[in-house]
């Protein structure tokens, strides 16, 4: 079960003035990244090294959020990620995750156009195939 509000539908009067509210508790709804208090399996609290390219993400994400006028909030990045499909959602790493976010701010406020961003992973797909391995 979702988050519930303590009262039923209907019109109440506060200290404030009278407000109609709709009982949540009536029709639950649990987003899919919300997974607190279901079965999810163990989590692991080993610690782990941060790779390079998660602290890239990182440094990212700060430079696009400390300018005068932020490119994206913590909130967009938040929205964005809870916006993602299940399937995605649950296929992503935490970092991954941030980078669909990021990808689909950016689209959305035209920083980037989708064609920019895969025409540049065309051009990074074919150096990295003409790398030795």
């Amino acid at each position: 079960m979702g988050a519930t509000f303590p009262y039923r539908a209907g019109l109440f009067n506060f200290p404030f003035g009278w407000f109609i509210i709709a009982a949540m508790s009536d029709t639950p709804h649990r987003m899919h990244h919300d997974m607190g208090g279901q079965p999810a399996g163990p989590v692991s609290l080993a610690e782990h090294e941060i790779e390079p390219w998660e602290k890239r993400i990182e440094a990212l994400l700060r430079c696009m959020q400390l300018r005068e006028k932020p490119v994206v909030t913590v909130d967009e990045l938040r929205r964005g990620i809870e916006e993602l499909p299940p399937k995605l959602y649950d296929s992503l790493s935490y970092y991954e995750r941030w980078i669909a976010s990021l990808t689909n701010i950016l689209v959305e406020k035209g920083v980037l156009s989708r064609a920019e961003i895969e025409q540049r992973m065309s051009a990074l797909k074919a150096a990295r195939a003409k790398e030795p391995s």
